[in-house]
């Protein structure tokens, strides 16, 4: 346990990280094993809370993948997935909208508010935050959409009045029809929208590995050029493809740090944002 001055001296060193950070955006997508652990789930959202606190101004955009599939069990429906996708027909986007935009919606603003923060749970319907159509391709994957265009205005009021917004990844398309939207996309767009001073994906893996067998390593950091290659050559492949395509379309619509980091361990927003060393897979514009 560290004594009263080594906490001093910790909170000491993180005051450049603190200073450098004050009054940014940061635009965190959540899910993931970080919401399946009970423990670990409280240790994300007093991160969250705590960037709130010391001047930072974060944006929670959360998938919710195995609760899904929970409720998609129980009505004896098999998931499945294409690229990384959720093929959606009617039924598959019924319980989607009602985990994520409902159950697990309003219980992560409700856990939020319990520790002492403010939190309003919102959805991409809501304000028409995001202009959506259904993706269309080789494959047929029913009510899942790509985002047209987004909208910061509500997101930036709630910031504006001191509230965390916490945003699901359900959206309307173009009929009026609920779509949906990958929630690592979702958070991208969010990030562009609001230019945000970083995008943090937490996610089941320690970040974009590189390789095969031996050689396989992990990218500490990656240009945003290299990701149309990695995906074309097979190197990314499931989750990972809509996460890398995400963090070059927030590089590309200014985000200025674009990260992948492991949700399963404990703190690791804080040990991303507060360290010099960081972890995960930093995606850039350039070197």
């Amino acid at each position: 346990m560290l004594s009263p001055l080594q906490k001093a001296g910790v909170l000491t060193e993180a005051l450049p990280y603190i200073q450098a950070f004050y009054d940014k955006i940061v635009v965190i997508k959540y899910g993931g094993g970080a919401m399946v652990d009970p423990a670990l789930e409280e240790l994300v959202l007093k991160d969250v809370i705590l960037m709130k606190l010391i001047g930072m101004k974060p944006v929670l955009v959360h998938g919710g993948g195995p609760m899904i599939n929970h409720w998609l069990e129980r009505l004896d429906i098999r998931p499945e997935f294409i690229d990384g996708l959720r093929v959606t027909d009617e039924v598959t986007m019924e319980v989607v909208e009602m985990v994520l935009a409902g159950r697990l919606n309003k219980g992560i603003v409700s856990r939020i508010q319990g520790l002492g923060g403010r939190a309003v749970g919102l959805c991409g319907k809501d304000g028409g935050m995001i202009r959506a159509r259904r993706v269309e391709g080789d494959r047929d994957l029913g009510l899942v959409g790509e985002i047209l265009s987004a909208d910061p205005g509500l997101i930036q009021t709630l910031i504006d009045q001191g509230f965390i917004p916490v945003v699901s990844s359900v959206a309307a398309g173009q009929k009026g029809e609920s779509l949906n939207i990958n929630a690592d996309t979702m958070a991208s767009a969010l990030g562009g929208a609001l230019r945000a001073h970083k995008l943090v994906l937490l996610t089941d893996v320690e970040g974009i590995f590189l390789g095969e067998g031996d050689g396989r390593r992990l990218a500490s950091s990656l240009l945003a050029a290299e990701i149309p290659g990695l995906i074309a050559s097979g190197a990314l492949t499931g989750g990972m493809i809509p996460k890398a395509k995400g963090c070059l379309e927030a590089v590309e619509q200014g985000v200025e740090n674009v990260h992948i980091i492991d949700g399963r361990q404990p703190h690791a927003l804080l040990l991303e944002i507060f360290t010099k060393e960081g972890i995960g897979t930093w995606v850039k514009k350039a070197d």
